[in-house]
């Protein structure tokens, strides 16, 4: 009995090959491998997403919020009484996270909740701040269509100053959420 499903001489050959090729190019899952978030890594990018809309449903509602479903497909959630659109990355390569597809649609706050391999970190920005920002909101497409969409990109070992007091840790995260909410309380 063979020590693998492979049987074919040539495929043999090839996987032997890509074997001896590994090493040379190093897997950002190895960073992840022991990470209680890695399996979060090994899904399809359209998965991804909603496991981070989850992650944040779930931590807001231990937390304490009020989580319900958003009444229509401009927001994610309502979380504390406020219309949420929920974006989530794991870091990149070059130690930042890219919060994609921010839209100017009907919501009052972004969560943007970003997973390293053994940190989490977190910011809860009003809409209105975050559209209004020239450092880390860009066009995320070419061109004058795509001004629509756009991405923040932050490191958390230097965020931009604007970012500070909407959060960072998830401690600090849950701090302006608690602010936010209510803020918004108060208002009704």
């Amino acid at each position: 009995m063979p020590d693998h499903p492979i049987s074919d001489p040539e495929v043999l050959l090839l996987a032997s090959i890509a074997a001896s090729l590994e090493a040379d190019y190093p897997s950002q899952q190895d960073d992840w491998a022991a990470s209680p978030f890695g399996w979060i890594k090994r899904q399809p990018s359209r998965t991804v997403g909603k496991i981070g809309e989850q992650l944040v449903s779930g931590w807001c509602a231990a937390r304490g919020f009020d989580v319900t479903r958003a009444p229509n497909s401009d927001s994610d959630r309502v979380i504390g009484g406020l219309l949420t659109e929920i974006k989530f990355s794991t870091l990149w390569k070059g130690g930042f996270f890219k919060f994609q597809q921010l839209r100017d649609q009907r919501y009052d706050i972004a969560v943007c909740l970003g997973l390293s391999p053994f940190d989490a970190h977190c910011w809860i920005v009003p809409k209105a701040v975050l559209f209004d920002q020239p450092e880390g909101v860009q066009p995320q497409h070419g061109g004058q269509s795509g001004t629509d969409t756009m991405w923040l990109q932050v490191n958390p070992r230097q965020s931009p100053m604007w970012l500070h007091e909407w959060g960072g840790s998830l401690a600090e995260a849950y701090a302006a959420l608690h602010r936010l909410s209510a803020t918004n309380s108060g208002r009704a």
